[in-house]
This record gives structure tokens, sequence and C-alpha cells, in this order.
């Protein structure tokens, strides 16, 4: 009763920030997001009957308190889900920098969900496997499909209507991403904190969550005409309106840094010369540029110059869920490479 699944990172260009629900993660507004290729999590499940526990290894090592039981309590929703008892083995290695606004959390519990229930015997569709993985972190559900993806809210209180839908697949438009690393520590206020925070005592909540709608609407005439300009500007205009609901909160927070600054400075004068070139920024320091084929070279080199950069990671178009044999070895860390 093993399996192994690989999926992998997303970036949100319309924004997930705030939940109606906590328990099952639903989220206050639809989402829309693209699978980046670069940064992965590959995860082994064996269920066994002789086990008196779960267990964690996480690249290579025993996994903290905090995470093993985060990831047992996972557990115990896909063995309701599936109407058993046995406790399981878990093995991951993550190929994304942890923590740090990289989407380690969509690609590792998307990863869980379909590596588990394939364990079990289970042969769900995407739809159900999106529901699944979004009880472990919401940006997980849209990593279930490759490409462009929109994660529906859903009204209904039991979830069952909240998942991610395909939007365009990763062959259809070779849009890049380049990922810059600013810091790689544990962010001081993690994902949930931050936007339980902001939703509870933000008075500029509001006003991102009117403006959503509208921005999806674009962003997806975007996608389907391939207006790369059109897209650009709307996936940074909503995640600059997403940190700044952060600022409104009591207390007030930002993940961004002064190199997170630095490089937003970097692409606007980018722009000044006519490159196409656009940013957005998750819940971390580490900023993702949106460009097109022909200027990825020419942002790189502009980037490299900045000594707060400690990395670029050129991503383009990613899979969704991938089933594997075996967990690849430790020593296949991504590296800033051009692809």
């Amino acid at each position: 009763m093993k399996a192994v699944a690989k999926a992998h990172t997303n970036i949100a260009l319309i924004k997930y920030w705030g939940k109606r629900n906590d328990e099952l993660i639903l989220p206050m507004n639809n989402s829309l997001s693209l699978t980046l290729d670069h940064f992965y999590t590959t995860t082994e499940v064996q269920f066994d009957e002789a086990l008196q526990t779960d267990t964690f290894i996480f690249n290579g090592e025993t996994a903290s308190d905090s995470e093993s039981a985060k990831i047992s309590s996972y557990l115990d929703r896909i063995r309701q889900f599936a109407g058993v008892q046995m406790y399981a083995a878990v093995r991951s290695v993550n190929h994304v920098p942890t923590s740090a606004g990289f989407a380690s959390s969509a690609s590792g519990f998307a990863a869980l969900a379909a590596a588990s229930t394939k364990a079990l015997g289970l042969d769900l569709d995407r739809k159900t496997l999106s529901i699944l993985a979004r009880q472990g972190s919401g940006s997980a559900c849209r990593s279930v499909f490759g490409g462009f993806a929109e994660w529906e809210k859903g009204s209904r209180t039991d979830g069952s209507d909240s998942y991610a839908v395909p939007i365009m697949s990763k062959t259809e438009w070779d849009v890049r991403v380049l990922s810059v690393l600013l810091e790689s520590n544990e962010k001081p206020i993690s994902s949930r904190k931050g936007m339980k925070r902001t939703v509870e005592t933000s008075p500029f909540y509001s006003g991102w969550l009117e403006a959503v709608d509208h921005e999806l609407k674009e962003i997806k005439t975007a996608i389907r005409t391939k207006d790369f300009e059109r897209l650009g500007k709307v996936a940074e205009a909503n995640a600059l309106k997403m940190h700044a609901t952060m600022l409104g909160s009591h207390p007030p927070f930002t993940y961004w840094q002064s190199s997170t600054m630095a490089v937003m400075e970097e692409v606007q004068h980018l722009r000044d010369k006519g490159i196409q070139a656009y940013y957005t920024i998750d819940a971390g320091p580490n900023v993702k540029i949106l460009c097109l084929p022909e200027d990825e070279q020419k942002i790189r080199d502009e980037l490299e110059n900045l000594e707060m950069v400690k990395g670029i990671y050129g991503c383009r178009p990613g899979p969704g869920i991938e089933y594997k044999e075996k967990l690849p070895s430790l020593g296949d860390s991504p590296s800033p490479s051009d692809g």
C-alpha cells in the first residue's frame, strides 16, 4: 500500500488572501495561478497495519514534532475519507526553499494528497483530489493542475464546491517567471496567521475583495487572448493590493524587506527601458518576475547586478500531479539556472 507522487509549486497571479472557514480552508475570493516547473515536492506514502503511529521523514531527516503533527492531522482527513484506520510512513523530498514565500506548502500538500489516496487504492478524479489537497493547504488545490488554474471559492459550507479548475495547459503559452531569491529563512509570520490578522483587523480588506472579481475577468481575458501586457499589469496590481491590506492590520506587518523594494524598483526601471517585466509577491520577501522568453536573459542580466539577489531561478509553466516509481535522491535540489 505504497505510492509516490510529485507536485509543483504555483504562483498566484490573482491572490488567495483570507478564509471564510479556517478548518476547511475555504477562501474569501477566487484566485488564479500558474504552476511552475522548477520547484516541486515528491512524496512517498506507505500505509502499514504494523505501524503504531504516523512517521514523517522530510529531506532525509525526522521532521519536527509540529510538522509531524500537521501531517498526521491531514492524514486523519484522508483516513476518514477512505474509511481506513492504518497509520502511514511518509517520506518527502522538497525542492523548494521552505517557508520563504515560494509556495512549498502548495506542492507539499498536493503531493501528499495524491500519494496517500493512491496508496490506499483510490482512483480519484482531479476535482476530488483538488478538494482534498485544499484541506491541507489552500493553494495546494491549484497545484493539482498544470499551467494556469483557477481556484473557485464556492459557496457551500461543506467545501464541496471549492476546488481548482484548469484554465490553460502548460504547453499553450510560453510565459516565463524569474523567481528571485532574496531571503531563504523562515518568515516571521506564517501565511495562515497573516491572512487571519488581515481579515479580522484591516480596514482595507473590503476594498481588496471588491477589486478581485474585476481583476479575475481581466486576467482570464488576457490569458485567453495571450495579451502579456494585460496579464502583467493585472497581476502586479493585485499583488500590491494584497500587501497593502497587511499594512492596515492591527498590528501592521509586511513580508517585504528593503531588498524586495529594490527588485520592484528595478522591474519598474526595466519597463521604462521598454522591457516587458512585471512583478508579483506572495506572503514572503522574494519576488517573482513575469516576462516573455525574448526578454528573460536581459532581465536576468540586470538583476544579477543587484547585491541583494542571492539567486535567480528560471521557471516555465509546469505540469500538474504526476505519479512516480520512487523518490528522487536528495542531491537533485534546484539551483539557479537558465531553465
